[in-house]
């Protein structure tokens, strides 16, 4: 499995932004897609992540209400649409796979150690 994200920029506070991650070479169709974000001087955290299962979401509480991810019916690209960007936003965004699938009643990975295959990030800065 590779991953592909782009999408990150350059955004004044408030305005919105959509990163995409496209996915090629997966073999089975159960998995999770996770984003996670890494700002300046700060460890890596986990955003959002979907279940291809039953598109099962789930969200920091930090980007809740904010964030919306997605993916497209073929389950090859994923979507993290970012809107009311806040300044605390600006971080390296990656999207990452894992196999271990939630949804239907089982939690979904949102951990970094549950990913094992990871995109090469995209930085998105939100500043005036």
């Amino acid at each position: 499995v590779q991953l592909q994200a782009s999408g990150g920029g350059l955004a004044q506070p408030g305005a919105s932004l959509r990163l995409s991650c496209a996915t090629s070479g997966r073999p089975f169709s159960r998995f999770t897609w996770g984003w996670f974000r890494q700002a300046p001087g700060k460890e890596r955290e986990g955003v959002s992540c979907i279940s291809s299962t039953d598109g099962a979401t789930h969200y920091a509480d930090s980007v809740k209400g904010r964030f919306t991810v997605s993916h497209d019916n073929d389950q090859d690209t994923v979507y993290l649409q970012m809107n009311s960007l806040k300044p605390e936003d600006t971080a390296v965004y990656y999207c990452a796979f894992t196999y271990i699938f939630g949804g239907a009643g089982y939690p979904l990975p949102t951990e970094i150690y549950q990913y094992d295959v990871w995109g090469q990030g995209t930085l998105v800065t939100v500043s005036s």
